[in-house]
């Protein structure tokens, strides 16, 4: 048996989702608690470029329902900024914002940049330093390479790898078929596609009169691969384990269309 799958996107703000997933006259204030209506968990990506205020994450508590699972990202002065290094008083003062869930706080998500062949080529190769400065972040911290020495650091510390599945990672046939992803009980999958390609088709969609808004309908078609997905996930959960996946506008146009139909897909066979 697989284990327990949490479907939702990558954010709950998109004005282009009233009248086809939130009421045509919605206010933005009233969108999360709509949301919650429809879908279990989200991850906010807001928090990736400020730390919230504690009236707001206690206002984004008060407008969900229990069951709700609200996993969010790490401040990008913690992981960009400065590398993990140095970083204790912001590490403090967001876990401070983020109090008010309680246990609606879902993982906190770490997003690390891309490190370029021709800046360090020998970082590039290795990810020494990367792990090096993971390892002291997470020791003082209870809590996208993949390459063993990651994966034993990961499973030592029980945190789980974030699968991204953006056109230049592996597919999940590919990803799951050399070294173990899998880290812990927790399967974190972020659907974010191709950002360049999606904004240029909708433009173009949008230009010949087929589209009435950027993210208001799906543009492309992602079964196949979300059935691939599914499976691999499937194979490689058990009824202990958890699966979170979450989708953005840019991978096929429409996130909460995209939630809906991973969601119906991973159903056909449970």
């Amino acid at each position: 048996m697989a284990g327990t799958l949490r479907v939702g996107t990558s954010s709950w703000s998109s004005g282009d989702w009233k009248g086809v997933f939130y009421p045509k006259n919605a206010r933005p204030e009233s969108f999360l608690g709509h949301y919650a209506g429809r879908f279990d968990t989200v991850e906010c990506d807001a928090t990736f470029y400020r730390i919230p205020s504690v009236s707001m994450v206690s206002n984004w508590h008060d407008r969900t329902p229990d069951d709700f699972l609200l996993s969010a990202k790490l401040p990008r002065e913690i992981t960009h900024d400065r590398g993990m290094v140095g970083c204790d008083d912001l590490v403090s003062q967001f876990l401070t914002a983020m109090e008010p869930l309680g246990e609606k706080r879902g993982p906190l998500v770490a997003q690390f940049p891309y490190i370029a062949k021709g800046k360090d080529a020998a970082e590039y190769e290795t990810g020494d330093d990367f792990r090096n400065r993971l390892d002291r972040f997470l020791e003082k911290w209870p809590l996208e390479v993949i390459a063993p020495p990651l994966m034993d650091l990961l499973r030592r510390r029980d945190v789980p790898l974030v699968f991204p599945v953006y056109y230049t990672m592996p597919g999940a046939a590919k990803l799951f078929s050399g070294t173990d992803p899998v880290t812990s009980d927790l399967m974190y999958v972020r659907f974010l596609g191709d950002h360049k390609r999606m904004d240029a088709l909708v433009a173009r969609l949008k230009a010949e009169g087929k589209r009435s808004g950027d993210w208001s309908e799906p543009a492309l078609d992602r079964d196949d691969e979300m059935r691939s997905w599914a499976r691999e996930l499937k194979l490689r959960s058990d009824p202990g384990s958890t699966i979170l996946a979450y989708f953005n506008n840019h991978y096929a146009g429409f996130g909460p269309g995209s939630a809906d139909h991973f969601l119906s897909i991973w159903q056909e066979d449970s």
